[in-house]
Protein backbone atom coordinates (compact mmCIF):
# COMPACT_ATOMS: atom_id res chain seq x y z
CA UNK A 1 0.00 0.00 0.00
CA UNK A 2 2.18 2.61 -1.13
CA UNK A 3 1.31 6.19 -1.64
CA UNK A 4 1.76 8.10 -4.48
CA UNK A 5 5.50 9.79 -4.47
CA UNK A 6 6.18 12.66 -3.33
CA UNK A 7 8.60 14.40 -5.76
CA UNK A 8 10.04 17.72 -6.85
CA UNK A 9 8.72 19.88 -9.96
CA UNK A 10 11.06 19.42 -12.84
CA UNK A 11 14.39 21.20 -12.78
CA UNK A 12 14.10 22.67 -15.96
CA UNK A 13 10.25 23.91 -15.96
CA UNK A 14 9.64 27.57 -15.56
CA UNK A 15 9.31 28.72 -11.92
CA UNK A 16 8.43 31.35 -9.59
CA UNK A 17 11.20 32.94 -7.54
CA UNK A 18 9.97 32.21 -4.03
CA UNK A 19 11.85 34.06 -1.01
CA UNK A 20 11.66 32.76 2.36
CA UNK A 21 12.39 35.82 4.81
CA UNK A 22 13.49 35.80 8.65
CA UNK A 23 11.81 38.50 10.23
CA UNK A 24 14.71 39.98 11.72
CA UNK A 25 15.92 40.54 8.12
CA UNK A 26 12.91 41.90 6.33
CA UNK A 27 14.77 45.26 5.96
CA UNK A 28 17.98 44.15 4.75
CA UNK A 29 16.34 41.89 2.49
CA UNK A 30 13.75 44.47 1.26
CA UNK A 31 16.53 46.91 0.59
CA UNK A 32 17.46 44.42 -2.22
CA UNK A 33 14.31 44.24 -3.50
CA UNK A 34 13.37 46.47 -6.58
CA UNK A 35 10.95 49.67 -5.18
CA UNK A 36 7.57 48.37 -6.96
CA UNK A 37 8.31 45.16 -4.78
CA UNK A 38 8.98 46.66 -1.16
CA UNK A 39 5.86 49.60 -1.71
CA UNK A 40 3.49 46.34 -2.37
CA UNK A 41 5.06 44.18 0.86
CA UNK A 42 4.41 47.43 2.85
CA UNK A 43 0.70 48.52 1.53
CA UNK A 44 -0.23 44.85 2.35
CA UNK A 45 1.90 44.74 5.74
CA UNK A 46 3.56 41.62 5.20
CA UNK A 47 5.90 41.26 8.30
CA UNK A 48 7.79 38.20 7.84
CA UNK A 49 5.72 36.75 10.54
CA UNK A 50 5.89 32.54 11.08
CA UNK A 51 3.75 31.42 7.95
CA UNK A 52 2.70 34.73 6.57
CA UNK A 53 2.72 35.01 2.37
CA UNK A 54 2.94 37.55 0.41
CA UNK A 55 1.96 37.19 -3.54
CA UNK A 56 3.58 40.24 -5.62
CA UNK A 57 2.33 41.02 -8.97
CA UNK A 58 4.34 41.93 -12.17
CA UNK A 59 3.30 45.35 -14.16
CA UNK A 60 0.82 43.22 -15.86
CA UNK A 61 -0.63 41.36 -13.23
CA UNK A 62 1.09 38.57 -13.15
CA UNK A 63 2.97 36.56 -10.15
CA UNK A 64 6.09 37.90 -10.35
CA UNK A 65 7.88 36.33 -6.95
CA UNK A 66 6.23 35.03 -3.34
CA UNK A 67 7.37 35.71 -0.13
CA UNK A 68 7.10 33.67 2.83
CA UNK A 69 7.87 35.13 6.45
CA UNK A 70 9.74 31.86 8.83
CA UNK A 71 9.08 34.16 11.60
CA UNK A 72 11.46 35.39 14.57
CA UNK A 73 14.10 33.32 16.21
CA UNK A 74 11.98 31.74 18.55
CA UNK A 75 9.26 31.34 16.41
CA UNK A 76 11.75 29.01 14.43
CA UNK A 77 12.36 27.22 17.45
CA UNK A 78 8.82 26.80 18.53
CA UNK A 79 8.06 25.65 14.86
CA UNK A 80 9.47 23.03 12.06
CA UNK A 81 8.82 23.53 8.54
CA UNK A 82 7.97 26.71 8.12
CA UNK A 83 8.17 27.53 4.53
CA UNK A 84 6.72 23.62 3.82
CA UNK A 85 3.60 24.65 5.87
CA UNK A 86 3.02 28.00 3.49
CA UNK A 87 2.68 25.31 0.47
CA UNK A 88 -1.23 24.83 0.72
CA UNK A 89 -1.29 28.73 0.36
CA UNK A 90 0.32 29.51 -2.62
CA UNK A 91 -1.39 29.52 -6.12
CA UNK A 92 -0.75 26.15 -8.40
CA UNK A 93 2.12 26.32 -10.31
CA UNK A 94 6.16 25.90 -10.00
CA UNK A 95 8.40 27.40 -7.61
CA UNK A 96 12.06 27.87 -6.58
CA UNK A 97 13.27 28.98 -3.29
CA UNK A 98 15.87 31.90 -3.91
CA UNK A 99 18.29 33.91 -1.92
CA UNK A 100 21.65 32.56 0.01
CA UNK A 101 20.81 29.90 2.63
CA UNK A 102 22.30 27.28 4.23
CA UNK A 103 22.60 23.57 3.14
CA UNK A 104 21.05 22.24 5.79
CA UNK A 105 18.38 25.06 5.93
CA UNK A 106 17.39 24.85 2.33
CA UNK A 107 17.24 20.94 2.65
CA UNK A 108 14.72 21.30 5.54
CA UNK A 109 12.80 23.51 3.48
CA UNK A 110 12.66 21.35 0.79
CA UNK A 111 11.93 18.35 2.72
CA UNK A 112 8.95 20.32 5.18
CA UNK A 113 7.95 21.34 1.24
CA UNK A 114 7.52 17.58 0.54
CA UNK A 115 6.13 16.45 3.67
CA UNK A 116 3.27 18.95 2.94
CA UNK A 117 1.79 17.43 0.29
CA UNK A 118 0.49 14.58 1.82
CA UNK A 119 -3.18 14.08 1.99
CA UNK A 120 -5.56 10.77 3.59
CA UNK A 121 -7.89 10.56 0.65
CA UNK A 122 -8.30 6.83 0.90
CA UNK A 123 -12.20 7.55 1.52
CA UNK A 124 -12.99 10.95 0.52
CA UNK A 125 -15.52 11.36 -2.88
CA UNK A 126 -12.91 13.79 -4.22
CA UNK A 127 -9.06 13.77 -4.17
CA UNK A 128 -7.17 16.36 -2.92
CA UNK A 129 -6.93 19.39 -5.08
CA UNK A 130 -3.21 20.26 -6.75
CA UNK A 131 -0.59 22.00 -4.64
CA UNK A 132 2.46 24.35 -5.53
CA UNK A 133 5.14 23.06 -7.04
CA UNK A 134 8.72 23.11 -6.15
CA UNK A 135 12.08 23.02 -8.00
CA UNK A 136 14.88 21.26 -5.92
CA UNK A 137 17.67 23.49 -4.46
CA UNK A 138 20.74 23.91 -5.88
CA UNK A 139 23.09 21.97 -3.58
CA UNK A 140 20.01 19.43 -2.09
CA UNK A 141 20.29 15.50 -2.22
CA UNK A 142 16.60 15.79 -3.66
CA UNK A 143 16.80 11.47 -4.67
CA UNK A 144 16.95 11.24 -0.76
CA UNK A 145 14.67 14.05 0.39
CA UNK A 146 12.34 12.31 -2.25
CA UNK A 147 12.69 8.62 -0.44
CA UNK A 148 12.45 10.03 3.17
CA UNK A 149 9.25 12.32 2.13
CA UNK A 150 7.77 8.82 0.60
CA UNK A 151 8.75 6.67 3.74
CA UNK A 152 7.27 9.21 5.97
CA UNK A 153 3.58 9.25 3.57
CA UNK A 154 3.74 5.33 3.91
CA UNK A 155 4.04 5.28 7.66
CA UNK A 156 1.27 8.03 7.85
CA UNK A 157 -0.94 6.12 5.27
CA UNK A 158 -0.87 3.09 7.47
CA UNK A 159 -1.43 4.66 10.99
CA UNK A 160 -4.43 6.57 9.35
CA UNK A 161 -6.19 3.63 7.99
CA UNK A 162 -8.78 2.51 10.00
CA UNK A 163 -8.26 -0.68 11.83
CA UNK A 164 -11.50 -2.21 9.88
CA UNK A 165 -8.68 -1.83 6.58
CA UNK A 166 -5.95 -2.24 7.89
CA UNK A 167 -5.65 -5.23 10.47
CA UNK A 168 -2.96 -8.12 10.74
CA UNK A 169 -3.75 -9.22 7.52
CA UNK A 170 -4.02 -5.89 5.58
CA UNK A 171 -0.42 -4.87 7.78
CA UNK A 172 0.90 -8.25 6.00
CA UNK A 173 0.14 -6.97 2.89
CA UNK A 174 1.89 -3.75 3.22
CA UNK A 175 5.15 -5.94 4.24
CA UNK A 176 5.03 -8.04 1.56
CA UNK A 177 4.64 -4.97 -1.21
CA UNK A 178 7.31 -3.68 0.58
CA UNK A 179 9.46 -6.83 0.03
CA UNK A 180 8.69 -6.97 -3.77
CA UNK A 181 9.39 -3.61 -4.07
CA UNK A 182 12.77 -4.23 -2.78
CA UNK A 183 13.34 -7.88 -3.58
CA UNK A 184 13.67 -8.96 0.51
CA UNK A 185 12.47 -12.02 1.69
CA UNK A 186 9.44 -12.12 4.01
CA UNK A 187 8.20 -15.12 5.95
CA UNK A 188 4.81 -14.81 8.15
CA UNK A 189 4.25 -17.30 11.12
CA UNK A 190 0.04 -17.21 11.81
CA UNK A 191 -2.25 -18.61 14.08
CA UNK A 192 -1.50 -21.66 16.35
CA UNK A 193 1.87 -21.96 14.57
CA UNK A 194 3.24 -19.05 16.86
CA UNK A 195 3.11 -21.78 19.59
CA UNK A 196 4.53 -24.12 17.71
CA UNK A 197 7.72 -21.42 16.87
CA UNK A 198 7.48 -20.71 20.40
CA UNK A 199 5.65 -17.17 20.41
CA UNK A 200 3.37 -17.74 23.21
CA UNK A 201 2.64 -14.31 24.37
CA UNK A 202 1.98 -13.18 20.28
CA UNK A 203 -0.26 -15.64 20.50
CA UNK A 204 -1.85 -15.34 23.67
CA UNK A 205 -2.65 -11.33 22.83
CA UNK A 206 -3.99 -12.15 19.60
CA UNK A 207 -5.69 -15.44 19.98
CA UNK A 208 -9.02 -13.52 20.89
CA UNK A 209 -9.53 -12.25 17.47
CA UNK A 210 -11.08 -13.73 14.42
CA UNK A 211 -8.49 -12.03 13.02
CA UNK A 212 -5.40 -14.40 12.48
CA UNK A 213 -2.33 -13.38 15.05
CA UNK A 214 0.78 -13.73 13.05
CA UNK A 215 4.73 -12.92 13.26
CA UNK A 216 6.05 -10.55 10.12
CA UNK A 217 9.87 -11.18 9.70
CA UNK A 218 11.24 -9.38 6.06
CA UNK A 219 15.16 -9.77 5.79
CA UNK A 220 17.06 -7.68 2.92
CA UNK A 221 20.51 -7.29 2.52
CA UNK A 222 23.48 -9.80 2.25
CA UNK A 223 26.26 -7.78 4.04
CA UNK A 224 27.42 -5.68 6.42
CA UNK A 225 26.28 -4.94 9.94
CA UNK A 226 23.14 -6.88 11.32
CA UNK A 227 20.40 -4.25 11.63
CA UNK A 228 16.63 -5.32 12.93
CA UNK A 229 13.79 -3.29 13.35
CA UNK A 230 10.86 -4.70 15.83
CA UNK A 231 7.38 -2.82 15.55
CA UNK A 232 4.74 -2.73 17.46
CA UNK A 233 1.85 -4.10 15.23
CA UNK A 234 -1.16 -3.87 17.30
CA UNK A 235 -3.94 -3.22 15.06
CA UNK A 236 -6.60 -2.48 17.18
CA UNK A 237 -6.49 -2.23 21.15
CA UNK A 238 -10.05 -2.66 22.80
CA UNK A 239 -7.79 -3.55 26.02
CA UNK A 240 -9.07 -7.02 25.96
CA UNK A 241 -10.63 -7.87 29.06
CA UNK A 242 -9.89 -4.97 31.18
CA UNK A 243 -11.62 -2.82 28.47
CA UNK A 244 -11.01 0.46 27.64
CA UNK A 245 -13.10 3.28 27.69
CA UNK A 246 -14.54 4.64 24.38
CA UNK A 247 -12.84 8.00 25.39
CA UNK A 248 -9.74 5.53 25.00
CA UNK A 249 -10.44 3.73 22.41
CA UNK A 250 -11.31 5.94 19.51
CA UNK A 251 -7.45 6.21 18.47
CA UNK A 252 -6.61 2.73 18.64
CA UNK A 253 -6.23 2.35 15.34
CA UNK A 254 -2.46 4.06 15.77
CA UNK A 255 -1.50 1.35 17.99
CA UNK A 256 0.44 -0.37 14.83
CA UNK A 257 2.04 2.93 14.84
CA UNK A 258 5.53 1.54 15.86
CA UNK A 259 5.48 -1.34 12.91
CA UNK A 260 4.40 1.63 10.41
CA UNK A 261 7.36 3.78 11.45
CA UNK A 262 9.90 0.60 10.92
CA UNK A 263 8.40 0.07 7.71
CA UNK A 264 8.78 3.59 6.84
CA UNK A 265 12.28 3.54 8.20
CA UNK A 266 13.01 0.10 6.37
CA UNK A 267 11.70 1.71 3.66
CA UNK A 268 14.42 4.33 3.55
CA UNK A 269 17.39 1.99 4.39
CA UNK A 270 16.50 -0.47 1.34
CA UNK A 271 15.85 2.32 -1.23
CA UNK A 272 19.23 4.30 -0.55
CA UNK A 273 21.11 1.42 -0.77
CA UNK A 274 22.35 0.64 2.80
CA UNK A 275 25.47 -2.08 2.83
CA UNK A 276 23.51 -3.80 6.14
CA UNK A 277 21.55 -7.42 6.69
CA UNK A 278 18.40 -5.75 7.41
CA UNK A 279 15.99 -7.81 9.62
CA UNK A 280 12.08 -6.06 10.29
CA UNK A 281 9.92 -8.11 12.80
CA UNK A 282 6.06 -7.24 13.65
CA UNK A 283 3.59 -9.04 15.58
CA UNK A 284 0.98 -8.24 14.02
CA UNK A 285 -2.26 -8.77 16.37
CA UNK A 286 -5.62 -6.89 17.29
CA UNK A 287 -6.12 -7.08 21.24
CA UNK A 288 -9.97 -8.07 21.12
CA UNK A 289 -12.16 -9.57 23.79
CA UNK A 290 -13.73 -13.42 23.33
CA UNK A 291 -14.10 -16.34 25.68
CA UNK A 292 -10.05 -17.63 24.56
CA UNK A 293 -8.55 -14.18 25.64
CA UNK A 294 -6.18 -14.24 28.11
CA UNK A 295 -6.96 -13.34 31.65
CA UNK A 296 -6.12 -10.96 34.54
CA UNK A 297 -3.95 -13.11 36.74
CA UNK A 298 -2.82 -15.49 33.85
CA UNK A 299 1.04 -16.35 33.71
CA UNK A 300 2.51 -17.29 30.46
CA UNK A 301 5.98 -18.21 29.54
CA UNK A 302 7.95 -16.31 26.67
CA UNK A 303 9.82 -17.26 23.73
CA UNK A 304 13.19 -16.53 26.36
CA UNK A 305 11.19 -18.63 28.97
CA UNK A 306 10.44 -15.90 31.57
CA UNK A 307 7.21 -16.09 32.60
CA UNK A 308 5.18 -13.50 32.94
CA UNK A 309 2.13 -12.65 35.09
CA UNK A 310 -0.91 -10.81 32.95
CA UNK A 311 -1.77 -8.05 35.26
CA UNK A 312 -3.23 -5.85 32.67
CA UNK A 313 -4.49 -6.97 29.59
CA UNK A 314 -4.46 -3.58 28.21
CA UNK A 315 -0.51 -3.35 28.41
CA UNK A 316 -0.48 -5.93 25.83
CA UNK A 317 2.28 -4.40 23.71
CA UNK A 318 5.01 -5.19 25.33
CA UNK A 319 3.99 -8.89 25.05
CA UNK A 320 3.45 -9.36 21.83
CA UNK A 321 7.20 -6.95 21.83
CA UNK A 322 8.81 -9.76 23.78
CA UNK A 323 8.92 -12.05 21.97
CA UNK A 324 9.83 -10.37 19.30
CA UNK A 325 13.06 -8.83 20.70
CA UNK A 326 13.85 -12.01 22.14
CA UNK A 327 13.95 -13.58 18.27
CA UNK A 328 15.75 -11.17 17.74
CA UNK A 329 18.07 -11.10 20.53
CA UNK A 330 19.29 -14.58 18.98
CA UNK A 331 20.76 -13.12 16.72
CA UNK A 332 23.07 -10.42 18.44
CA UNK A 333 22.75 -7.91 15.75
CA UNK A 334 25.00 -4.70 15.68
CA UNK A 335 22.30 -2.91 16.67
CA UNK A 336 18.58 -3.37 17.98
CA UNK A 337 16.28 -1.10 17.44
CA UNK A 338 12.32 -1.06 19.09
CA UNK A 339 9.04 1.15 17.90
CA UNK A 340 5.77 1.10 19.78
CA UNK A 341 2.62 3.22 20.92
CA UNK A 342 3.50 1.61 24.18
CA UNK A 343 2.25 4.21 27.26
CA UNK A 344 0.44 6.81 27.97
CA UNK A 345 2.98 7.53 30.28
CA UNK A 346 5.03 8.88 27.53
CA UNK A 347 2.75 11.55 26.79
CA UNK A 348 1.78 12.22 29.88
CA UNK A 349 5.54 13.20 30.60
CA UNK A 350 6.69 14.54 27.48
CA UNK A 351 3.41 14.96 25.01
CA UNK A 352 2.63 13.86 21.92
CA UNK A 353 5.44 15.44 20.20
CA UNK A 354 8.48 14.50 21.95
CA UNK A 355 8.99 10.64 22.11
CA UNK A 356 11.42 9.24 24.76
CA UNK A 357 13.90 6.45 23.90
CA UNK A 358 15.62 4.15 26.17
CA UNK A 359 19.34 2.85 25.82
CA UNK A 360 22.50 1.69 27.61
CA UNK A 361 24.53 2.87 24.78
CA UNK A 362 25.22 6.77 25.64
CA UNK A 363 27.18 6.87 21.83
CA UNK A 364 24.06 5.76 19.95
CA UNK A 365 22.24 7.92 22.81
CA UNK A 366 24.44 11.28 21.77
CA UNK A 367 24.30 10.65 18.15
CA UNK A 368 20.38 10.35 18.07
CA UNK A 369 19.99 13.65 20.35
CA UNK A 370 22.04 15.14 17.95
CA UNK A 371 20.33 13.87 14.89
CA UNK A 372 17.20 14.76 16.40
CA UNK A 373 18.06 18.03 16.57
CA UNK A 374 20.00 18.42 13.31
CA UNK A 375 16.49 16.79 11.15
CA UNK A 376 13.80 18.55 12.78
CA UNK A 377 12.95 15.12 14.52
CA UNK A 378 12.93 15.81 18.54
CA UNK A 379 13.72 12.92 20.84
CA UNK A 380 14.56 12.64 24.32
CA UNK A 381 16.83 10.07 26.40
CA UNK A 382 14.88 8.50 29.20
CA UNK A 383 17.01 6.12 31.75
CA UNK A 384 16.69 2.38 31.93
CA UNK A 385 16.11 3.14 35.91
CA UNK A 386 17.62 0.01 37.58
CA UNK A 387 16.37 0.81 40.80
CA UNK A 388 12.80 0.07 39.30
CA UNK A 389 13.77 -3.61 38.58
CA UNK A 390 11.40 -4.68 41.49
CA UNK A 391 8.51 -2.36 40.13
CA UNK A 392 8.12 -5.31 37.41
CA UNK A 393 8.78 -8.16 39.66
CA UNK A 394 4.82 -9.90 40.63
CA UNK A 395 6.86 -12.46 42.87
CA UNK A 396 4.94 -15.38 41.86
CA UNK A 397 6.46 -14.74 38.07
CA UNK A 398 9.36 -13.51 36.47
CA UNK A 399 7.59 -10.65 35.28
CA UNK A 400 4.51 -8.62 35.86
CA UNK A 401 2.94 -6.76 32.38
CA UNK A 402 1.14 -3.85 34.28
CA UNK A 403 3.28 -2.98 37.83
CA UNK A 404 0.45 -1.72 40.27
CA UNK A 405 0.66 2.17 41.49
CA UNK A 406 0.70 4.04 38.07
CA UNK A 407 4.68 5.65 39.07
CA UNK A 408 7.48 5.73 36.49
CA UNK A 409 4.90 3.63 33.57
CA UNK A 410 7.14 4.17 30.96
CA UNK A 411 10.51 3.16 32.47
CA UNK A 412 8.94 0.32 33.76
CA UNK A 413 7.63 -0.85 30.22
CA UNK A 414 11.32 -0.09 29.02
CA UNK A 415 12.84 -2.31 31.84
CA UNK A 416 10.35 -4.83 30.92
CA UNK A 417 11.39 -5.13 27.11
CA UNK A 418 15.20 -5.50 27.80
CA UNK A 419 14.26 -8.70 30.09
CA UNK A 420 14.07 -9.47 26.55
CA UNK A 421 17.62 -8.36 24.82
CA UNK A 422 20.89 -10.09 26.65
CA UNK A 423 23.43 -9.83 23.63
CA UNK A 424 22.44 -7.30 21.81
CA UNK A 425 24.74 -4.22 22.66
CA UNK A 426 23.18 -2.00 20.79
CA UNK A 427 19.49 -1.92 21.68
CA UNK A 428 16.93 1.19 21.82
CA UNK A 429 13.29 1.29 22.53
CA UNK A 430 11.35 4.01 21.50
CA UNK A 431 8.02 4.90 23.41
CA UNK A 432 6.26 6.98 20.31
CA UNK A 433 2.81 8.65 20.18
CA UNK A 434 2.40 8.14 16.64
CA UNK A 435 -0.26 11.09 16.26
CA UNK A 436 -0.05 14.47 15.17
CA UNK A 437 -3.11 15.75 17.48
CA UNK A 438 -4.15 18.90 15.50
CA UNK A 439 -2.94 20.39 12.61
CA UNK A 440 0.91 21.73 11.93
CA UNK A 441 3.43 22.67 9.06
CA UNK A 442 3.79 19.87 7.49
CA UNK A 443 1.99 17.64 9.74
CA UNK A 444 -1.44 17.50 9.43
CA UNK A 445 -3.60 16.16 12.11
CA UNK A 446 -3.33 12.02 12.11
CA UNK A 447 -0.35 9.66 11.92
CA UNK A 448 2.59 10.69 11.61
CA UNK A 449 6.42 8.91 12.53
CA UNK A 450 8.36 10.00 14.95
CA UNK A 451 12.19 9.16 15.13
CA UNK A 452 13.19 7.55 12.11
CA UNK A 453 14.45 10.29 10.10
CA UNK A 454 16.93 11.05 13.39
CA UNK A 455 17.86 7.12 13.22
CA UNK A 456 17.96 7.42 9.45
CA UNK A 457 20.81 10.10 10.19
CA UNK A 458 22.38 8.29 13.52
CA UNK A 459 22.60 4.71 12.57
CA UNK A 460 25.27 5.14 9.45
CA UNK A 461 27.81 6.39 12.02
CA UNK A 462 26.66 4.20 15.05
CA UNK A 463 27.22 1.10 12.56
CA UNK A 464 30.41 3.06 11.07
CA UNK A 465 28.07 2.59 7.58
CA UNK A 466 29.21 4.70 4.08
CA UNK A 467 25.97 5.46 2.48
Amino acid sequence: MRPAPASFAPAESPSVPLHPVNAEDLTSWLDTQPERVRDWLAATGFNASAGAVALVPDVVGRLALAVVGLGSAQARQRQRFILGGARGRLPVGNYHITGDHPPEVLTDHALGWLLAGYRFDRFRRESAPALAALKPPDGVDAGRLEIIAAAEWLTRDLINTPAANMGPEELETAVLALGEEFDAQVSVTYGDDLLVENFPLIHAVGRASDRTPRLLDLRWGESGPRLTLVGKGVCFDTGGLNIKPGSSMGLMKKDMGGAATVLGLALMIMALGWKVRLRVLIPAVENAISGSAMRPGDILTARNGLTVEVNNTDAEGRLVLADALALADEESPDALVCMATLTGAARVALGPDLPPFYTGDDGLAAALMAAGAAQGDPLWRMPFHDPYEPLIEPGIADLDNAPAGGMAGSITAALFLRRFVSQSQRFVHFDIYGWQPKDAPARPKGGVGQGARALLAALPRVLGLEE
